[in-house]
């Protein structure tokens, strides 16, 4: 899901962590994120451990995560 503007939360710079995906504005890694989620962890405890990231960033990584593996919301291929 990308921000209001259109852009992604996600940046892949090769000077910030050697190209790691990253949240935008951050050095906060997007894997980070989905460790926390993996673990079993609370979206909450994820931002308090990582403040540069907010909810709404949180939330649009996962959904474009979702997307880059099943497609935009709503979309259902034919059958």
């Amino acid at each position: 899901m990308p921000t209001p503007t259109g852009a992604s939360v996600v940046s892949i710079d090769p000077d910030i962590l050697s190209g790691t995906p990253v949240f935008r504005g951050t050095r906060v890694p997007v894997a980070a994120l989905f460790d926390h989620l993996t673990a079993g962890d609370p979206l909450e405890e994820f931002l308090e451990g990582f403040p540069a990231v907010t909810r709404e960033m949180a939330l649009a990584a996962i959904a474009e995560a979702g997307e880059a593996l099943v497609g935009p919301r709503g979309a259902r291929p034919d059958r």
